[in-house]
């Protein structure tokens, strides 16, 4: 069993692998002009990530084959319209809950 310093330094470490990482590049980039299209790259990370999490769970069946009878493929899309259409963060979660609702899907 773990004694209090113990949690203490495993929570200390945990802090520290997962601050330390954003604290770095912000102390080093932030003194520096970054050239233009390094900073559009770095925009586009933060949609690429979204869609690598996104596209497996929306595309493929359990056993990884393509399915695009998913309901979640088909919900996603009027979802993804009133998002682009509204820039809406808000609303697109609720129109989004809403279809996957109406829609009658039960999760595991």
């Amino acid at each position: 069993m773990m004694d209090f310093s113990r949690y203490l330094l495993l929570l200390l470490g945990m802090c520290a692998v997962t601050y330390l990482p954003r604290l770095l590049p912000l102390l080093v980039l932030s003194q520096r002009e970054l050239p233009r299209w390094l900073t559009e790259w770095l925009e586009l990370i933060p949609v690429a990530i979204l869609a690598a999490i996104l596209a497996p769970e929306l595309l493929l069946d359990r056993h990884g084959a393509l399915d695009l009878l998913r309901p979640e493929f088909w919900i996603a899309i009027p979802t993804l319209l009133f998002a682009l259409k509204t820039r809406s963060l808000g609303g697109t979660v609720i129109i989004g809950m809403g279809l996957f609702w109406l829609s009658g899907i039960q999760l595991p």
